[in-house]
């Protein structure tokens, strides 16, 4: 094989995976955005419970009152 031959060869794969990569991160950049849709609704929802509740509820990062 010509040296010609073997750089076309790499370069056409080379061309593949920057195709696949490409295709992989804009499917993962559509599910991040979902992902931060549903987190962001998620937090609203439990910023309204804890509004409904007269904010009693315990946050997981707060102290209890007892230390």
């Amino acid at each position: 094989m010509s040296d010609q031959t073997n750089l076309e060869e790499q370069l056409a794969h080379l061309s593949r995976t920057v195709d696949d990569l490409s295709d992989i991160v804009a499917r993962q950049e559509g599910e991040i955005s979902k992902l931060t849709h549903r987190v962001q609704m998620l937090m609203e929802r439990e910023a309204g419970r804890e509004a409904d509740a007269g904010g009693s509820a315990m946050m997981a990062d707060q102290r209890p009152p007892h230390y």
